[in-house]
């Protein structure tokens, strides 16, 4: 199946590994180009340099109010245009309501709820029909996860906002789309998993929670993430898709 990426460009933010990475190597596979960002310079350029020719690194922090308009203008002086945005960022701090400080509270706001807001506000207004805005956001959006307050508070706000920005530009061909990963084997899972005490036993028990029994790959997420940034999803907006591995419960 052609997903008609070909040539089209994209800013990937938090993409230096883990799921903003997958889903930077799966569009340049399929023929699109990226600018991929992190927040150390060097991260970046090595992780542009493994995608090669098609990608560039820039250092840039999802908190920074200027970093949105640094980064699109970019899209467009290396590769000529901006077709769509995937704006992704490390999960805030683990904890629980009691023991997540006030400061952590304030530093995942900026980074993962307004920074993410800024973003996409910045790409909407630059964006053309056929456009799309993307957020990696997490199964906390449906289903409240022990051990991470500050994600189950923020990410939920963020797809309202993602909801309602899908219905302010849909009438310009803009579309708005979410992804919802659960165990994904990245870096990030594993640490998650190793907070337990017992790594290998908190993975086997999340395991037999999901339908398929296993985790999901970053390949997985990234090859979804392509599809639904891709011109072949053009008739999906608003949605929130979770990448889950059937783990969520509802419909």
């Amino acid at each position: 199946m052609d997903l008609g990426l070909k040539d089209r460009v994209y800013v990937v933010t938090g993409a230096t590994r883990g799921l903003g990475f997958a889903s930077a190597r799966e569009l340049t596979a399929d023929g699109a180009k990226v600018v991929l960002t992190g927040r150390d310079e060097k991260r970046a350029q090595e992780a542009a340099a493994a995608l090669g020719p098609n990608a560039v690194g820039v250092a840039a922090d999802n908190a920074d109010p200027a970093a949105a308009a640094r980064l699109i203008a970019t899209a467009r002086e290396r590769f000529g245009r901006f077709d769509g945005i995937l704006v992704s960022v490390g999960g805030p701090a683990p904890g629980s309501a009691a023991d997540n400080t006030d400061e952590q509270w304030t530093a995942a706001f900026e980074s993962v709820f307004l920074g993410a807001v800024r973003l996409a506000r910045a790409a909407a207004a630059e964006l053309g029909e056929g456009g799309v805005v993307g957020f990696v956001l997490s199964g906390s959006v449906h289903e409240p996860i022990p051990g991470l307050t500050i994600s189950n508070g923020l990410r939920p706000g963020l797809a309202g906002f993602a909801k309602s920005l899908s219905v302010e530009l849909g009438p310009r061909g803009i579309r708005v789309v979410g992804l919802l990963p659960a165990r994904i084997d990245t870096d990030r899972v594993r640490e998650l998993d190793a907070l337990s005490g017992d790594a290998d036993a908190a993975r086997a028990g999340n395991e037999a929670r999901i339908p398929l029994r296993r985790y999901g790959t970053a390949e997985e997420f990234g090859r979804t993430a392509a599809f639904l940034l891709s011109p072949a999803a053009s008739y999906l907006t608003g949605v929130m898709v979770p990448v889950d591995g059937g783990s969520r419960h509802g419909f």
